[in-house]
């Protein structure tokens, strides 16, 4: 599979074939990357995970190895 941009600005993927055909036409090589942020992304919500309250106890591996330490 090879990503293709046309002189318009449309960007596909197709097979290695058909990119040596579409190349002879005008189109253009593109990195992958830049297809999967303006074309396959672009409907994707972007959800960004809660960010985790820090809380200030101990885990219980702390607690444990306090108490032996105290004896």
């Amino acid at each position: 599979m090879k990503t293709m941009k046309s002189l318009k600005g449309k960007i596909i993927r197709v097979s290695d074939e058909r990119a040596t055909e579409l190349y002879q036409e005008g189109f253009r090589y593109l990195p992958k990357s830049e297809w999967k942020e303006k074309v396959r992304d672009i409907d994707k919500p972007t959800e960004e995970e809660p960010t985790k309250k820090k809380s200030n106890e101990m885990s219980r591996a702390a607690k444990r190895h306090l108490k032996k330490s105290r004896k």
